[in-house]
């Protein structure tokens, strides 16, 4: 696989794999089976949360055994409708976000990329206002600040998900603290990523 994509302008990441390096886990990925063919791999998302109940403590380990492997985690953070509902969004935010970076330190945070991904906007159609997401965005970079320094806060990426599309991708992309996107369905058909990628330029 790796021999057929050109590297140099294409990135691979996977969607999942088990933390732990060696025993027996039927069914799971292991990081020696994509290390070498990806650069990416996602971690913590809502999915994997709630439907697959992935503790903070197995997203606390994926993210430190990604780093260990060469391999950019992609931690994945949100809060739920109720989360929202209840004005729980920051606690929520930041409870995902300082048990997923527990084990990082302040030399390897660079090596991370953050994913807001608000879980009641993903495949549903909805989608954060800008400003909604643009407000979570900046209580992340804080956050990231306060546990770091704030020139890694302003260094590290903090993408937006959730029902990302060409329509609202140019207001989105627009905000100070939402440096890109980790788009789902949209980008699995050539006509509607192609307007994502335009808004990014």
């Amino acid at each position: 696989l790796s021999l057929q994509i050109n590297r140099r302008q294409f990135k691979l990441s996977a969607q999942n794999f088990y933390w732990r390096e060696y025993g027996a886990y039927t069914g799971e990925v292991a990081l020696s089976q994509i290390r070498g063919f990806v650069d990416y791999a996602i971690v913590g998302h809502s999915e994997r949360r709630y439907v697959f109940n992935e503790s903070e403590e197995d997203i606390s380990q994926k993210v430190a055994a990604a780093i260990r492997s060469n391999i950019t985690p992609i931690l994945c953070i949100g809060e739920t409708a109720l989360d929202r509902k209840e004005g729980e969004t920051a606690a929520a935010i930041y409870s995902q976000l300082t048990s997923g970076l527990h084990e990082v330190s302040k030399e390897d945070i660079s090596k991370v990329i953050i994913a807001y991904e608000p879980v009641w906007a993903i495949g549903t159609g909805l989608t954060a206002t800008s400003e909604q997401a643009q407000e979570v965005h900046a209580f992340i970079r804080a956050s990231i600040a306060a546990k770091y320094n704030a020139t890694v806060a302003d260094n590290t990426s903090i993408l937006y998900g959730g029902s990302c599309k060409g329509s609202n991708a140019p207001e989105l992309f627009s905000q100070p603290d939402i440096d890109g996107g980790l788009i789902g369905g949209a980008a699995l058909k050539a006509d509607t990523f192609m307007p994502i990628i335009e808004a990014f330029k």
